[in-house]
């Protein structure tokens, strides 16, 4: 299911700097200023729109995160934690110039393999899906909204 999120909204919100003729933008989690790359764009309007729109709570999110994938390194957007620092969200961007496709789902799927995150989320700015995993059965659930932080972050 298409999700119907106005990224744009939070576009006020991006601090940008000119350094060496190059457009800066500041990663609130990683509190530094990264190059301003077209995905790098939608990870931190998307990290906006968490903080801003669903209320999590910056200090259980990490951005580009490392993780261990069949022996490899990979690092992965966007993870948030929940209270007891166990993994709980995963979210995959992409430039909005990358169409969402089958590829897109196969690699957050593979980086949700040692995870095994409660929520996946896939975004190039323009297309958006959410699903809820669910590992009894096997199968995953698409929603119609990004959960908020207070629905995601239950203990279970």
């Amino acid at each position: 299911m298409l999700l119907n999120i106005d990224y744009t909204l939070f576009k006020e919100n991006l601090h940008l700097k000119k350094e060496n003729d190059k457009l800066m933008v500041l990663d609130p989690i990683r509190k530094k200023y990264l190059v301003l790359q077209p995905e790098e764009l939608v990870r931190q309007l998307v990290l906006l729109y968490l903080l801003h729109e669903k209320n999590y709570n910056k200090n259980r999110i990490r951005t580009e995160q490392g993780l261990k994938v069949n022996s490899l390194n990979k690092r992965c957007d966007i993870l948030i934690y929940d209270q007891n620092i166990k993994p709980v969200f995963l979210i995959e961007c992409k430039s909005s110039k990358v169409k969402i496709s089958q590829e897109t789902f196969d690699q957050i799927a593979r980086y949700n393999l040692p995870l095994q995150v409660q929520y996946l989320l896939v975004t190039n700015g323009i297309q958006s899906y959410c699903c809820k995993m669910d590992y009894e059965n096997q199968e995953y659930q698409f929603l119609n909204a990004v959960p908020d932080a207070k629905d995601l972050l239950v203990i279970k």
